[in-house]
C-alpha cells in the first residue's frame, strides 16, 4: 500500500515540472502575473499531494499491521490445534505401548504355561510309551504272534483290500470303456455285417469227378497205365482211382491245376477217346477255358463291388483267387466281402467309399502269387500295387492288414476290421482236425497253469474257457483280475479268430450226512 502512495507522489513530483515547463512555454506571452498565479497553484497541489500522500502510507501501516495481527492470530490457532493433535497420538501410543506390555505379560505366561504342559507331556509319552511295549507284550503273549507277524498280518489284511478296490475299479473301468467305446464301433460293425450278404464255400485239396460207369476207370488208367501218367504229367494232380463207385478223385494242392485236370477229364469221358495226345489236346483246351475263367471271375468282381480302373494283370490275379482258399474260405469271395464291408464302415465314417472298397479288394492280392513267388502274400501284395501303380492308402492297407506295419489312414484300419470280421464270422473258415485240437489244448494249458485252478475245460470250439478255481484259495475279488490275467495271457501267446470267453466259476460245497 506504501509503495503505491509513493509511487504516486513521484508520479506527481514528476508531471509537475513537466506541467510547469509545458505551461510556462504556452504562457510565456502572457503576462507575469498569470505565471506567478500557476505557481501558487502549482505549489498547492504538490502540498495536496503530499498529505495524500502521508495519508496513504499511515493507512497502508495500519492494513499491514492489521493483516500481520491476523496471520499471526491464525498461526498461533493452527499451532495449538497441532500440539492436540500431537498430544492425542502421544495418548495412543502410551496406551499401545501399555496394551502392549500386557501382552507380552500374558505371553510370558502362557509360555511359562507350554513349558510345564511340554514337560508334563514329556513325562506322559514316556508313560505311554512303557504302557505301549507293555500292551505289545501283552498281545505278543495273548496271540501268540511276534510284532514282525502281526505286521505281515495287517499287511496281508491290507493286500486284500486293495486288491479287492482295485478289482472293483477295474471292472468300473472296463465297463465304462466297453459302454463308450463300444456304443459306436457296434452300431457300425453290426449294420456294415447285417448289410453285407456273402456266401462262403468250403473247399478241399480234391475234386470228384462222376463217371458213367466202372469201366471208364479202366480206359482212364490205359493200357500199362499210360493214359493216367500223361494227364498227371500235363496237370500236375494225382488220380486216385479206387473201389469209389463210378468216380475219380482229383487230388492237388493248387486249385488252378486240379481245375485244369477236372475239365479235361470231364471232357475226355464225354468225348469217349482217351489216349496220350488227346489227353494233351484236351488239358491244352482246359487251360484255355481256365484262363478266360479267370478273367470273366475277376470282371465279375470288380463289377459286384463297383470298382473301376483297376489295371488289367491285376483283374487277372483277382480271378486266379477264385481258385485259391485260406483254411477253407475262398479267397475271391473273403476279398469281396472285406471290399464290401469296408465300403459301409466307410460310408458310416463319412470316408471314400471306392477307395475303402478298391483298399479291400485288393488287400489279399499277394495270395494270387504265393504259391510261385517266394515272401508273404502281403509282400508280394504291396510289391504288385505298387508295380501297377495303385495309391498309396491301398498299399498301406495292403501291408497293414495283418497289424506287419501301423496304419497310416482310416481307411487301412477299416480294412483290418473287416478282413477280421469277414474271417471271424461262423462258418467262414475251417481248421484243420490237428490245429483245433492243438488250439484246445492250449487254452487249457494256459489256464491250468495259474495258481489256484483247479481245473478248465475249453468248450464251444474253443469259443469258450471255463475255468474252475479252488474256492479257498481264490476269493470273489481274485476272480476278476484271474479272468482278467488269463485273457492277457491268451492274447499274447495263441492266434485265433474273434473272441474267447473266460468264465471263472468259484464255488464252495457243504456235506453231511443226517443219521
Amino acid at each position: 500500500m506504501m509503495t503505491a502512495v509513493i509511487s504516486v507522489v513521484v508520479a506527481l513530483i514528476i508531471a509537475i515540472p513537466v506541467t510547469i515547463a509545458v505551461t510556462s512555454s504556452q504562457q510565456k506571452k502572457k503576462d507575469a502575473k498569470t505565471i506567478g498565479t500557476a505557481e501558487d497553484k502549482a505549489r498547492e497541489i504538490i502540498d495536496e499531494a503530499l498529505k495524500t500522500a502521508e495519508t496513504k502510507k499511515r493507512e497502508g501501516l495500519l492494513e499491514v499491521k492489521e493483516e500481520s495481527i491476523r496471520t499471526k492470530n491464525e498461526l498461533d490457532k493452527e499451532i495449538k490445534e497441532r500440539r492436540a493433535e500431537v498430544q492425542r497420538y502421544e495418548r495412543r501410543i502410551q496406551q499401545k505401548e501399555e496394551n502392549i506390555d500386557k501382552k507380552s505379560d500374558a505371553i510370558e505366561k502362557k509360555e511359562a504355561s507350554l513349558a510345564a504342559k511340554e514337560e508334563e507331556l514329556s513325562k506322559q509319552k514316556e508313560q505311554i510309551a512303557k504302557l505301549n511295549e507293555e500292551r505289545v507284550q501283552e498281545l505278543e503273549r495273548i496271540s501268540g504272534l511276534t510284532s514282525e507277524q502281526a505286521k505281515e498280518y495287517l499287511l496281508k489284511i491290507v493286500e486284500d483290500e486293495v486288491k479287492h478296490e482295485t478289482a472293483i475299479l477295474i471292472k468300473e473301468l472296463e465297463t465304462r470303456a466297453k459302454e463308450e467305446a463300444d456304443k459306436k464301433a457296434k452300431e457300425y460293425v453290426v449294420s456294415a455285417i447285417q448289410r453285407c450278404a456273402a456266401d462262403h464255400v468250403s473247399e478241399t485239396t480234391i475234386s470228384v469227378v462222376q463217371l458213367p460207369n466202372d469201366e471208364m476207370k479202366g480206359r482212364i488208367i490205359g493200357r500199362e497205365g499210360r493214359n493216367i501218367r500223361t494227364l498227371e504229367t500235363l496237370t500236375g494232380v494225382d488220380l486216385i482211382i479206387d473201389d469209389t463207385p463210378e468216380a475219380v478223385v482229383l487230388s492237388g494242392f493248387d486249385p488252378i491245376r486240379r481245375e485244369i485236370a477236372r475239365i479235361a477229364l470231364e471232357k475226355l469221358i464225354v468225348d469217349g477217346r482217351i489216349h496220350p495226345a488227346r489227353i494233351e489236346e484236351m488239358v491244352e483246351k482246359a487251360q484255355r477255358e481256365v484262363e478266360v475263367m479267370i478273367k470273366e471271375e475277376g470282371e465279375a468282381a470288380i463289377l459286384e463291388v463297383g470298382v473301376h480302373g483297376i489295371h488289367p494283370e491285376l483283374v487277372r490275379l483277382l480271378g486266379k483267387m477264385k481258385f485259391r482258399t485260406s483254411y477253407g474260405q475262398n479267397a475271391l469271395k473273403h476279398s469281396i466281402e472285406v471290399a464290401q464291408l469296408s465300403g459301409l464302415l466307410a460310408a458310416e465314417m463319412g470316408l471314400d467309399v471306392r477307395v475303402a472298397k478298391r483298399a479291400g479288394l485288393l488287400h489279399d492280392i499277394g495270395k494270387s502269387v504265393d504259391h510261385e513267388m517266394e515272401g508273404s502274400h502281403i509282400q508280394l501284395g504291396s510289391d504288385l500295387c505298387r508295380k501297377y501303380k495303385e495309391s498309396a492308402v491301398v498299399i498301406n492297407a495292403v501291408e497293414s492288414h495283418h497289424g506287419d506295419k501301423e496304419p497310416t489312414s482310416l481307411i487301412s484300419c477299416l480294412v483290418q476290421a473287416a478282413d477280421a470280421i469277414s474271417a471271424a464270422r461262423p462258418g467262414a473258415r475251417r481248421e484243420t482236425l490237428e490245429t483245433y485240437t492243438s488250439r484246445l489244448k492250449q487254452l487249457e494249458d494256459i489256464t491250468n497253469n495259474f495258481k489256484g485252478v483247479e481245473k478248465s475245460f475249453a468248450i464251444q470250439a474253443g469259443r469258450e474257457v471255463r475255468v474252475m478255481v479252488v474256492p479257498e484259495q481264490i476269493n470273489d475279488t481274485d476272480m476278476v483280475l484271474l479272468a482278467r490275467d488269463i485273457s492277457k495271457q491268451i492274447e499274447n501267446e495263441l492266434e485265433y479268430p474273434g473272441q474267447i470267453k473266460i468264465n471263472v466259476i468259484r464255488e464252495s460245497r457243504v456235506i453231511d450226512y443226517a443219521k
